[in-house]
């Protein structure tokens, strides 16, 4: 038997299993939870999540707002969370993070990163001395009767929950990055809120929450990453801002920090959505729920560029939207 194999042989056999490999680990953002869309066979729901599958890993990004609801979208799309890497949770509100529920049943431990923040809805404690001690009150007017433990435990509505706390820029894995931020605007003063980092061929791919620290403070933030914005997913919280305000977001994002594709969603506003498409155009794309947006691939070794003339076309190309199943 001839043990050999010729050498364009093997090259079809490695470019038919990078072929199955792709075809069996897509990149794409799956839009889970929206309050606006095209699929007659989805729950429209004030709130966000997103499926975020890239370079093999699978990350659920935000729960909505009612468990139910997301757990029909979630089975109406075909999504399967039991093989989930990873979670974000971008921030507190429950728009965010009721679906938290359904998820724990059918994938208890799965590693759940949301923001470093004491007393909020993740079982953050702190320690004992965050409140000044006076040992000449009676035991009895004694917090703890004078003897508290030493680190204050925070409850939770997920008391099973594996939450791992993210106070600062964070590579979780290659190329992934969680940002964290905080919002100086009075009605969220302070809140803390987490976005999503994709290092890609063509650039930065972005998906934030709401953008309570403000859109400009996370597009700040990624440039320190890749200065190449590719595209940005998710809320930017411009609901109740006026045309100017408006806008001059939409201006920024495009000329500013040359952001190539904007997929809006959530609280953007209406007014934003209107403002973003005439700023952008074909490079516009839609995001309701139930779409399915692809994602620019990681980088191909030159030697197959050089191999498969397709291959530069491809990785050009960019989003191909479908709606429907995933």
């Amino acid at each position: 038997m001839n043990r050999h194999i010729s050498l364009p042989a093997l090259v079809v056999v490695v470019l038919l299993f990078r072929g199955i490999a792709a075809a069996e680990n897509p990149n794409r953002v799956t839009i889970l939870y929206d309050s606006f869309g095209k699929n007659p066979a989805l729950t429209l729901d004030w709130g966000f999540a997103a499926l975020i599958e890239y370079g093999g890993k699978r990350i659920l990004f935000d729960t909505g707002n009612n468990a139910q609801i997301f757990e029909h979208n979630v089975k109406a799309l075909g999504v399967d969370l039991r093989n989930l890497d990873f979670v974000v949770i971008s921030h507190r509100h429950a728009d965010h993070t009721s679906g938290i529920t359904y998820l724990l049943t059918i994938n208890p431990r799965i590693k759940i990163y949301v923001p470093d923040e004491p007393w909020g809805l993740f079982a953050r404690g702190v320690g004992n001395d965050f409140y000044r001690k006076d040992p000449s009150l009676p035991a009895d007017m004694r917090y703890y009767g004078g003897h508290p433990p030493e680190i204050l435990e925070a409850g939770t509505p997920w008391p099973g929950g594996n939450f791992i706390p993210v106070n600062q820029k964070t590579e979780v894995a290659p190329g992934i990055f969680i940002l964290s931020g905080v919002s100086t605007t009075p009605g969220t003063l302070e809140l803390k809120e987490l976005s999503l980092a994709i290092k890609s061929p063509q650039g930065l791919i972005l998906i934030v929450g709401c953008s309570h620290p403000g859109v400009e403070h996370i597009m700040q933030e990624a440039t320190t990453i890749d200065s190449h914005l590719n595209i940005l997913f998710g809320g930017l919280h411009q609901i109740q801002k006026l045309d100017p305000e408006v806008k001059r977001i939409a201006t920024v994002l495009r000329d500013q920090y040359k952001l190539e594709w904007v997929a809006p969603g959530h609280c953007t506003g209406e007014p934003e959505f209107a403002a973003l498409k005439k700023a952008f155009g074909d490079h516009y794309v839609y995001a309701g729920v139930g779409t399915i947006i692809d994602l620019p691939g990681r980088t191909i070794a030159s030697a197959s560029l050089a191999s498969d003339p397709w291959a530069r076309r491809r990785q050009r190309s960019l989003h191909i939207l479908r709606v429907g199943r995933t």
